[in-house]
């Protein structure tokens, strides 16, 4: 017979705005431990692992190029007459350099990605829960948490930081594109500027930080899929939520990774 998922998530609460939201921590504080008591057990799933990273990842660098390149016209453009009119022209690269580095580029980046990751897995987790799917693997043994949950949250922990390193080295970039077009500034005094004040400090912390909301993406996301009640309508309802959720969490946490990083490392 097939495994009831509520006795192991609660069930999906009554049309309740307060009692959806608690119900929807509740039910994500309890997904969460199952992923912490799960992941360390067998089945392994490398070769699952091996596709979501490359679904993650590799389907994601067009995509984050583009915010990338975006970024860094954007800063410059904005920043050069500000600058500017205090005689600061020339710090230019380095505070763009800072800015993407330390809070713009990680920020966007996971954003991005959980616009496009957290909507496909939360449908396609959602889908495979309302056609049965996931009970026909229930009832084949194949334990659908470790095949479905873990490999996409592992992926979703791995890529962002490689993601996040990518559109930050594009937006760069294209603020080094954006000043030769407008000042033709002299490529070796931006990119010595860009990198003057840039510790690696600065890029690793705030480069890892971006593991932490590929987890809440993964979780929020696959909780609310393998959580779905009902048919198609239920599917589209879960995959718009998690991107807001997701988006949500991201910016809460950042915030409060922001807060610990200056209380213990300072003005990073």
């Amino acid at each position: 017979m097939p495994t009831d998922p509520e006795k192991h998530f609660p069930a999906r609460p009554p049309a309740s705005a307060l009692r959806l939201w608690m119900a929807h921590i509740r039910g994500l504080v309890l997904f969460i431990g199952r992923f912490f008591r799960e992941v360390w057990r067998p089945p392994y799933e490398v070769r699952e692992l091996v596709r979501q990273m490359d679904e993650a990842g590799a389907k994601s660098f067009v995509l984050t190029a583009a915010a990338g390149i975006a970024i860094g016209v954007v800063l410059a453009m904005q920043s050069r007459g500000t600058l500017a009119r205090f005689g600061a022209e020339a710090v230019l690269p380095n505070m763009l350099a800072l800015s993407v580095f330390k809070e713009i580029g990680p920020v966007i980046t996971s954003l991005v990605l959980a616009g496009r990751l957290g909507a496909g897995m939360a449908a396609e987790i959602g889908s495979m829960r309302v056609t049965e799917q996931i009970d026909a693997l229930e009832v084949a043994a194949l334990k659908p948490f470790h095949y479905l949950v873990i490999p996409r949250v592992l992926a979703c922990v791995a890529m962002f930081p490689v993601l996040t390193t990518w559109t930050n080295m594009i937006a760069l970039a294209g603020g080094y594109i954006e000043s030769v077009i407008s000042v033709n500034m002299d490529h070796r005094l931006f990119w010595n500027s860009a990198f003057s004040s840039l510790r690696f400090s600065d890029v690793l912390v705030d480069t890892l930080k971006t593991s932490i909301f590929g987890f809440l993406v993964g979780m929020v996301s696959c909780y609310l899929g393998y959580t779905v009640r009902g048919g198609t309508r239920e599917v589209g309802q879960a995959a718009m939520q998690a991107v807001v959720l997701s988006s949500l969490f991201i910016l809460l946490a950042d915030v409060i990774i922001v807060r610990i990083s200056l209380f213990f490392f300072g003005g990073l």
